[in-house]
């Protein structure tokens, strides 16, 4: 089995057997990748079945002069479930990756925004901006305040469609990592900017492959994550305010102000779509004085 047969046959496991999107699949392959082409370039004919942890080792040196220790740790994960998978199937007795360690990192906080900021954002957006004869002003109101008032993750975004919307019984039906369904809670506002987007859309030439996906443009095909990227980037720009805002930080900020009020974590948890309660524990640390005030509230001896 050569690299190339080996690659394929991993990508193949991963959107068939655990229903991976596109851009994990992409993420996944990229560190595969690496180590080819790490191999490639030093004239090393190791196969997918006979390279060591010796030469793992070496590769993870080598690039470890070259990328910080987060990407490093990710990358040795990537081939930590690659080289299971080969073994899981019979191709290897033993995985290589056993012995080698991740660098230790520290927590990254998520960015997160002020309520203060995603109100400057919303009134930056310019509602009566058209284009081609279609108002994306209203259609980007729409946006921001979805990704912020649902905690959607961007793909979740490009991929919600008109059948997903239950506004009667105030849920959204979000389709996640690994193709699970989950629902949402979704408000009246958001409910009310989305129902004008959809007026304008009602009058859109829209392409077939896209007749039931919500947010479209002008030219009435699906967005693309890089378009939803291109209109923050925009919009942070003109309103002057100096963070770095992503898709992203809009889902941090909608768990860190929901924590911040109050929400049960384990609730949070569930409309993020978190597989597992540790990935959310890390807004616990975001807003130190939200555990001061729970344990003035609740502990006996405050």
């Amino acid at each position: 089995m050569n690299w190339s047969n080996a690659l394929n046959d991993y990508q193949h496991y991963l959107k068939i057997e655990r229903g991976l999107s596109h851009n994990s699949i992409e993420n996944y392959s990229y560190d595969i990748k690496k180590l080819i082409n790490y191999l490639e370039e030093n004239s090393l004919g190791y196969s997918p079945l006979d390279i060591t942890h010796e030469h793992i080792k070496q590769f993870i040196y080598t690039i470890s002069k070259s990328i910080k220790p987060r990407s490093q740790g990710r990358i040795i994960s990537g081939l930590r479930n690659f080289f299971d998978y080969l073994v899981f199937e019979n191709y290897r007795n033993t995985n290589p990756m056993d012995l080698i360690e991740s660098p230790k990192i520290g927590r990254k906080l998520p960015d997160t925004l002020s309520v203060a900021d995603i109100d400057l954002l919303i009134q930056t957006i310019d509602l009566s901006y058209e284009y081609n004869g279609v108002n994306l002003g209203e259609r980007n109101r729409a946006i921001i305040e979805t990704l912020y008032s649902c905690g959607l993750r961007v793909s979740e975004l490009i991929d919600l469609k008109i059948s997903d919307l239950f506004f009667e019984e105030g849920f959204i039906k979000v389709t996640g990592k690994g193709n699970k369904q989950r629902f949402v809670p979704i408000g009246d506002t958001t409910q009310r900017y989305i129902n004008i987007w959809i007026d304008i859309r009602n009058h859109i030439d829209i392409e077939t492959s896209s007749k039931d996906i919500l947010f479209l443009n002008y030219k009435g095909k699906q967005l693309t994550r890089a378009m939803i990227f291109t209109i923050i980037k925009k919009l942070v720009e003109k309103s002057g305010l100096k963070k770095s805002v992503s898709p992203h930080t809009f889902r941090h900020s909608f768990a860190t102000h929901l924590l911040e009020n109050g929400a049960d974590l384990r609730a949070i948890q569930m409309m993020l779509g978190h597989e597992s309660i540790t990935t959310t524990e890390v807004y616990m640390h975001v807003d130190r004085s939200y555990l001061s005030d729970v344990l003035n509230k609740f502990h006996p001896r405050k």
